[in-house]
């Protein structure tokens, strides 16, 4: 029985385009029932187990998979406005790269400011809402960086652009601008010269987000399964220890394999950029 049940016609003429590329994943509901259906019962692997365990037991290795195997990141376009700050996305677990995006479509990457904290401010013994002082300062302040640009190759500071700035910190010489992530308030707040920027963030999901995000690309569903087994079986009492070795070992090598899948290698495309290696560079 074939997994396609709509015509081409109907694929291509999708108006809100909801199921475009989908027949690529499947659904983490899909995979508990055929966890169930191919590795419990009598004569099988596992003899019995509650659907609630596996369940569990299948959103955790989907967030597990999610965070280093599949392909779960997400980006945000961000205009920077007045307050120099935007809300942690909901299902943000951690930041991949953050950008901003000029008038030709090219991203410049803004790298995060560790010099700098967001602390609870007082008055006596209220808390005060709002920004500290602390971050306030760091938000109007105009960065060191943007004001030194007036650097000639024809006056006499010739030398501050051959390398000549001892004891610079790479970290801080950008002209990119900085942002700081609060994880306690669940804020991201940038530096003053990224104000009216449009900011590209991409950030890590576990998945679990919504029912819709619950999916496994096709290249990874061997490893939700050796992965909920090895859940299954680890978490039983009296269990054989090489029992349990020999699971833990066949998660590990299906993982590998699926992140060899989905790194996307393709043989042109490196050899297109090894091409650049071999041009000759006239002096």
């Amino acid at each position: 029985m074939g997994l396609l049940t709509n015509t081409e016609s109907d694929y291509y003429n999708e108006l809100n385009g909801e199921s475009l590329g989908n027949y690529q994943f499947v659904s983490l509901n899909d995979i508990i029932n055929q966890f169930i259906i191919a590795y419990v019962g009598e004569g099988k692997l596992i003899s019995k187990v509650k659907k609630t365990d596996v369940v569990f037991h299948a959103q955790r290795a989907l967030a597990e998979l999610s965070f280093d195997t599949l392909k779960s990141i997400k980006a945000h376009e961000i205009t920077v406005g007045g307050t120099l700050s935007t809300p942690i996305p909901r299902d943000y677990v951690n930041y991949v790269k953050m950008s901003w995006s000029d008038n030709a479509g090219i991203e410049h990457v803004i790298y995060p400011m560790s010099k700098t904290s967001n602390p609870t401010k007082f008055n006596g013994t209220a808390e005060v809402p709002g920004d500290s002082t602390t971050m306030s300062n760091y938000k109007l302040a105009s960065p060191s960086e943007n004001q030194n640009i007036d650097y000639d190759y024809d006056d006499e500071i010739n030398g501050l652009n051959q390398g000549e700035r001892y004891g610079i910190d790479p970290q801080y010489t950008n002209i990119n601008g900085s942002f700081f992530i609060d994880e306690l308030k669940g804020n991201i707040h940038f530096s003053s010269n990224l104000s009216g920027s449009t900011v590209i963030l991409k950030y890590i999901s576990d998945s679990l987000g919504t029912d819709d995000e619950m999916q496994v690309h096709k290249l990874a569903e061997e490893a939700m399964y050796k992965q909920i087994a090895y859940a299954v079986i680890s978490t039983r009492a009296n269990m054989p220890e090489y029992v349990v070795q020999r699971f833990k070992k066949e998660a590990r090598a299906t993982k590998r394999q699926a992140k060899l899948r989905l790194s996307n290698i393709k043989l042109e495309e490196i050899t297109q950029v090894l091409r650049g290696k071999s041009k000759h560079i006239k002096h």
